[in-house]
């Protein structure tokens, strides 16, 4: 049994005693030790010097707090959102009547990125420590916390003591789609200064399709407006002032095929795909519209009925929390399918996807012909900006000319592809990712203020 225990320790790492000596100790027994070499004096001097030791050192371990005297305790948030920063907070606790120093280790899962140094905090006696750690999202994921290690000394530092916190059970934080930008948005709303987000502001002419009343008419009002009825009724002309449709859907289809997996920038280009959505979901709910997606590689992945308000944010956050880009081939069959089935009536469809060739793009409007009958489609071709850079070469030489000739001819291939996609009557937003969550939103405004749905 002792063996298996041994071997246990061994393989995880764990250490063998809760106290050891510090570097402080270690090298004030190289001083006392050298004091050997002084002349005449030294031995005595040494046995003085490395019984003043012992007797320090033993001071010190008694001042040391025991196991159970120091605890910490940690409260992480439940999610984090990618590329954001959340604070993880411990609260040191000492039941020890004399003061002592401490060091916080915590072992970070692999989806997220922090430094927790070496520092030592003072802890008093039979005080509070409460300390804040900075953490950020990299992965999107659910990552399970580790134990949280303390390194105790005391002011005088001779010797050490680990106390290590199991965490508690399934103690985990879930990195998820950002909604910084969502936040930003509103803010800026709120101030009216939507123009540093890249939104344009737009003028609502009152040429919905929603009846809004009647009024007297006044020059300049489109005569296909004049109500004839209420003008012969009154014996004056009499116009119908309309206004925006608020009670429409919008829908977010979402491509979550290999042209997804490209990195742009620190991220893939999916991630700024799942931004966007949230960010148009935001804007939508809060406009009136039932807002709902469909996610597809090659099947259907995620599926959220249109809802309306802040459920319908919260739909679309979960529903784009576990998804993940795959490097297989999409199935629009499938995806319009499902579109077909579960939106009947008319709504606005927001297709994020790139379609790199002639191939790619007949047989995607293939699919969308016969629903582009039914729905307003919106799609958003994601510039490839590492292909966009290598199309125009910076350096001389053969090899850069081949790969700036094979990027260009791959850039001519996608403008023709969008180029028939557009033919074929659909809006095409071609825009990099970086700018893609304002084109979409500007695009939506566009059309709730043309009253195109």
């Amino acid at each position: 049994m002792a063996a298996a225990q041994w071997w246990v320790r061994l393989r995880a790492g764990r250490p063998w005693w809760r106290v050891y000596p510090t570097r402080r100790l270690a090298a004030l027994v190289v001083i006392a030790a050298a004091a050997w070499i002084v002349p005449a004096i030294g031995a005595p001097l040494a046995a003085a010097s490395l019984a003043l030791l012992v007797a320090a050192t033993a001071v010190d371990y008694a001042r040391l707090p025991r196991r159970r005297a120091v605890a910490v305790e940690r409260a992480a948030p439940d999610t984090i959102g990618l590329g954001d920063a959340a604070d993880v907070v411990y609260t040191i606790r000492s039941d020890w009547a004399w003061p002592a120093r401490v060091a916080l280790h915590d072992r970070v899962p692999s989806g997220l990125s922090a430094s927790t140094g070496n520092e030592l905090h003072d802890l008093p006696p039979f005080g509070v420590r409460t300390l804040a750690l900075s953490v950020t999202g990299e992965t999107r994921g659910r990552y399970l916390l580790g134990p949280v290690a303390l390194r105790v000394t005391t002011p005088l530092g001779l010797v050490a003591r680990f106390v290590i916190s199991a965490p508690r059970h399934d103690e985990a934080v879930a990195v998820v789609p950002s909604l910084t930008n969502i936040r930003r948005f509103r803010l800026l709303a709120m101030q009216n200064r939507l123009s540093e987000a890249g939104v344009r502001a737009l003028r609502l002419r009152g040429e919905g399709t929603a009846f809004a009343g009647l009024r007297d008419y006044v020059p300049g009002d489109d005569p296909r407006l004049l109500d004839w009825k209420a003008t012969a009724r009154h014996g004056r002309l009499i116009s119908r002032e309309q206004t925006i449709e608020r009670s429409q859907t919008v829908i977010a289809l979402i491509d979550c095929g290999r042209a997804m997996t490209q990195l742009a920038g620190r991220h893939t280009r999916f991630e700024h795909v799942l931004s966007a959505a949230l960010m148009l979901g935001d804007v939508a709910a809060a406009s009136g519209d039932r807002v709902g997606l469909v996610a597809f590689d090659d099947s259907i992945r995620a599926s959220v009925p249109p809802q309306r308000g802040d459920r319908a944010l919260r739909a679309l956050h979960r529903g784009l929390t576990g998804l993940e880009a795959t490097l297989t081939e999409p199935d629009y069959l499938s995806a319009f399918r499902v579109l077909a089935t579960s939106q009947r009536r008319r709504a606005l469809v927001v297709f994020f996807t790139d379609v790199v060739d002639a191939r790619s793009a007949k047989s995607f409007i293939a699919q969308v012909g016969r629903s582009a009958q039914r729905h307003l489609f919106v799609v958003v071709a994601i510039q490839n900006d590492a292909l966009m850079a290598a199309a125009r070469p910076s350096v001389d030489g053969a090899t850069a000319l081949y790969q700036s000739a094979a990027a260009e001819e791959l850039v001519h291939e996608r403008d023709e592809a969008l180029a028939r996609m557009r033919t074929a009557g659909l809006v095409v937003l071609d825009v990099p990712p970086s700018r893609m969550a304002a084109a979409v939103v500007n695009r939506y405004l566009e059309i709730k203020a043309r009253g195109q749905l």
